[in-house]
């Protein structure tokens, strides 16, 4: 199964690990460092044109990758729940 995360993205629903919220993640440390550690990596594929709200996070097996999106962590989630989705 597939899921539309916006702007022509969509994702294996077998490969996300999780979908987070922009504002909520970035407040600890932790937090702030994932996203920027990611890009660093190599690892952030930004899928908007506008100000992304969440992000999903996905793992293959050539490697982990965090996408962004603008639709909310709510849509996701009931995107994935509509496909039958574990989250």
């Amino acid at each position: 199964m597939y899921i539309h995360a916006g702007n022509n993205l969509v994702l294996s629903s077998k490969d996300v690990i999780g979908i987070f919220d922009m504002d909520n993640t970035t407040v600890s440390p932790r937090g702030r460092d994932f996203l920027p550690d990611a890009q660093k990596n190599g690892r952030l594929v930004n899928s908007t044109d506008e100000l992304p709200v969440s992000f999903i996070v996905t793992g293959k097996e050539n490697g982990r990758r965090v996408y962004l999106s603008s639709l909310s962590p709510k849509v996701l989630g009931s995107r994935a729940k509509k496909k039958n989705i574990a989250l």
